[in-house]
């Protein structure tokens, strides 16, 4: 198993106003993001191609994930919105880079 690219704990996920978990975490490893419950029971996941990261709102560092078509709001503490856009785009780019060296 790789290095996790990205870890959260302590955020809360929600889906059409709906509360899964107001502890879970966000995963993104091996190129794919997963969204946990505090148990570590998997609520979804999906390669990072399929995962759409939208829609900051303010103060209480809210965000929209969208992964496999299903839309969650996601409540993050303090510090962890810059580093899932950047564990996004890094992932991203390491899987293109992949990509590149394996279609040769």
């Amino acid at each position: 198993m790789a290095d996790t690219d990205f870890d959260a704990g302590g955020v809360r996920i929600e889906r059409m106003l709906r509360s899964l978990t107001r502890a879970g975490r966000v995963l993104i490893r091996d190129g794919r993001l997963e969204l946990l419950t505090s148990y570590g029971r998997e609520i979804d996941s999906a390669p990072l191609e399929k995962v759409r990261i939208s829609g900051w709102y303010g103060a209480r560092r809210r965000a929209v994930a969208t992964v496999n078509g299903t839309r969650y709001l996601l409540r993050l503490g303090l510090g962890h919105r810059e580093g899932l856009v950047s564990a996004v785009r890094t992932a991203r780019a390491k899987a293109a880079a992949e990509r590149g060296v394996l279609g040769r």
